[in-house]
């Protein structure tokens, strides 16, 4: 691994989850689009939404059958 990707992987795993009142550490990023998908009350920064396990765990139950209906068009 170069020291670049050793910096951009460090600085990603520091990264906050977004929600508000999370002080967990972010293991995903979704596009915000479609964070708001499940989480309504996110800010209007930037156009990533960092989030935690827990976090990640809840959009993807809050949208399991949207994205399953999804992958049935391909």
């Amino acid at each position: 691994m170069t020291p670049a990707d050793e910096r951009h992987r460090r600085a990603a795993t520091d990264e906050p989850c977004l929600l508000p009142g999370c002080g967990e550490v972010a293991v995903r990023h979704l596009s915000l689009a479609e964070a708001r998908k499940a989480f309504t009350n996110l800010p209007e920064t930037g156009r990533r939404a960092p989030l935690c396990r827990e976090h990640y765990r809840e959009w993807k139950k809050a949208t399991k059958e949207a994205r399953q209906l999804e992958r049935a068009t391909w």
